[in-house]
């Protein structure tokens, strides 16, 4: 995984498990990697992804069975994703239109292209 800079790790770590969640890799009620198994498989220490662990907990995302596990819970994929949408519209939105603006991209190029993606990646 490449860490950007801009954005603390243990925060990339937690969309890293979101997008396992949302893509099915990690189903609700199933076990997903420990601690020291995440932390070795992304070259991190354990007290970060213990950090997105317990943020990711926060939000009801995982759920740690005391001596077993941690696992997504069942509704985890809904509240990524009402949780992402939120950061999405409130911080991302905004700039992307801007940028629209500023270079005269218009609407239906910007279909298009989303179509194109969509086959390209998720068909």
């Amino acid at each position: 995984m490449d860490f950007r800079d801009k954005q603390a790790i243990y925060l990339q770590i937690a969309e890293h498990v979101s997008e396992q969640v949302l893509l099915g890799r990690w189903p609700a009620g199933e076990k997903i990697p420990s601690v020291r198994d995440l932390a070795a498989e992304l070259e991190v220490n354990p007290n970060t992804v213990m950090r997105t662990y317990d943020f990711l907990g926060q939000k009801g995302v995982i759920a740690n069975k005391r001596g077993i596990g941690y696992f997504p819970t069942d509704d985890a994929a809904d509240r990524i994703r009402a949780y992402r949408r939120e950061q999405f519209l409130e911080n991302d939105l905004p700039v992307f239109f801007k940028n629209l603006y500023l270079l005269g991209i218009d609407l239906a190029e910007i279909e298009k292209r989303y179509e194109q993606f969509l086959v390209a990646h998720y068909q």
